[in-house]
């Protein structure tokens, strides 16, 4: 699974992640902090949430021209600083009114336009990785390696929100709404900790920069070789892509309800408290364990040492053993705070991608693994389950609105609702995101490529502002219906893909 990829892969996926465990710290706790914080009601604070993952997610476009310009290296610096300083003014407690607004929409800007220098343009650079014919059949599974990375990062950060939180309220004796900053705080430092790492191990991909200068040879520096295109075979590439880009759109309009309308659902809905066996999902060590035990398992089938085999093996026996001590702790129920849900999915990543790797490997040694765009199509389809999950759980249950002043007459779900529609959207972002983030460092021009991946941003960025739809649809309306709404854009999406699967695979 790890053989044979470059070493310039795992320098930038880890510099990847403790950017993206600071990013998604403050993300799980945004939502309900913009509610808690300014007193906003659902649908303004679900407007300031989608406008701000757009624009996290659109300027990466103006990232990208700048490094088509400037290179890639220089543009990931430059937004990695300004990342920090949006979440330096994020981290201050200002308080509730107009002034601490102002600071916090500032702030936002700073990050949106950070990122969009910076995460772009590091994806460029993974992709650029395989230009080299040694590695160009491994691309997919490259991506698939790097977009693990990224939910390593997310994985631990919904707990670290949680925690940080509570401890700010518990020791320092913040209220619960100052104590929110702190979780934000989490970000700097995070951020700090990337830098380091791109810098040290800047060596093994410095050729992957762009720029005037591309590829570092020695002492001598070599240009970079463009492919040439004919016009009319760059344009049936861009238009390829911009296709996938139409599509993608709703995909991330449905997806990232994990931080609107799911984690309201989560708030509101599900259960306050777990007991017994399904306590241990809450508990981030436990699924670490779990993924230690993945990664363990298949080590000792595909290790090509005796060594190597047993070392694995004793890590699946003290995972089990850790997870059987955790078990035996298991007493009587725990409290669940709601953004302690957003976990499931960067675990489900995680756990799964070698499975996912396992699969496709195995159908492309046989010549029948699906196309790119086929496999962002099925994505679709699959994500529409994940809603229908949510309407069959929703049924029988009041309105939004009904529910926030039943009183004792309130209905709740139990939380395996929310953790099983995690691990179904979960499958249908492996089938799309990895693979479209590959499809398009392929299939770009080779003078266009920061501009292409900006508009993979773009798209979901476009996506991200609709994630709105979620808080307007949050009130008077039928559950059911709201879900509704985002199975059949979904479904829609998925057969438009499928109407255009010729065009999208004559450019693969």
């Amino acid at each position: 699974m790890f053989e044979g990829q470059p070493k310039g892969l795992y320098a930038l996926a880890l510099a990847n992640t403790g950017e993206r465990f600071g990013y998604y710290t403050m993300l799980a706790v945004f939502a309900l902090f913009l509610r808690a914080n300014f007193g906003l009601d659902p649908a303004w604070a679900g407007e300031i949430y989608s406008d701000f993952l757009m624009l996290v997610y659109f300027l990466p476009v103006i990232g990208g021209m700048a490094a088509d310009r400037w290179g890639y290296g220089r543009m990931v610096t430059i937004g990695i600083i300004i990342m920090f300083v949006g979440y330096l003014l994020l981290s201050f407690p200002f308080g509730g009114d107009m002034f601490a607004l102002i600071v916090m929409l500032l702030a936002l800007l700073l990050i949106s336009l950070g990122t969009g220098l910076f995460k772009g343009n590091l994806q460029v650079m993974v992709g650029n990785l395989y230009d080299d014919p040694q590695y160009a059949s491994k691309r997919d599974a490259g991506f698939s390696l790097f977009y693990m990375a990224i939910n390593i990062g997310a994985l631990f950060a919904p707990t670290a929100a949680v925690k940080i939180k509570e401890w700010a309220e518990t020791s320092l004796g913040y209220s619960s709404n100052d104590a929110y900053h702190f979780s934000f705080a989490v970000a700097c430092a995070s951020l700090i900790l990337s830098i380091i790492i791109y810098y040290a191990t800047r060596s093994t991909f410095r050729h992957t920069e762009g720029g005037k200068v591309a590829a570092v040879k020695g002492d001598a520096e070599v240009a970079e070789p463009v492919q040439e295109l004919t016009k009319e075979e760059t344009k049936q590439r861009i238009v390829a892509l911009c296709l996938v880009f139409a599509v993608v759109i709703f995909f991330w309009m449905a997806f990232h309800q994990n931080g609107l309308s799911l984690t309201y659902f989560a708030d509101e809905f599900t259960a306050k408290s777990s007991e017994g066996l399904q306590s241990m999902c809450f508990d981030v060590w436990n699924l670490v364990a779990i993924i230690a035990i993945v990664y363990a398992g298949f080590s000792v089938f595909q290790s090509k040492t005796v060594k190597a085999k047993s070392i694995s093996a004793a890590v699946v026996a003290v995972a089990l053993c850790f997870l059987g001590w955790q078990y035996s702790r298991v007493s009587g129920s725990i409290d669940i705070s709601a953004p302690i849900f957003q976990q499931f999915n960067p675990f489900y990543v995680v756990a799964l991608t070698p499975f996912s790797m396992l699969i496709f490997s195995t159908l492309a040694k046989k010549g029948k693994e699906p196309s790119a765009p086929r496999k962002i199509a099925y994505g679709m389809l699959v994500a529409a389950a994940a809603f229908l999950l949510m309407m069959v759980a929703s049924k029988g249950l009041l309105t939004p609105n009904e529910q926030k002043s039943a009183g004792d007459a309130a209905m709740f779900v139990s939380p395996y609702w929310l953790i099983s529609t995690y691990l179904v959207l979960t499958f249908g972002e492996l089938l799309l995101s990895p693979m479209g983030i590959s499809f398009v460092s392929k299939v770009a021009p080779p003078k266009y490529k920061g501009l292409m991946m900006g508009g993979w941003f773009v798209a979901t960025a476009i996506g991200n502002k609709l994630v709105g739809v979620g808080g307007y649809l949050w009130g008077d309306i039928s559950l059911t219906v709201v879900w509704g709404v985002f199975i059949a854009v979904c479904i829609i999406a998925a057969l438009f893909m499928f109407a255009m699967m010729k065009r999208l695979e004559k450019v693969c």
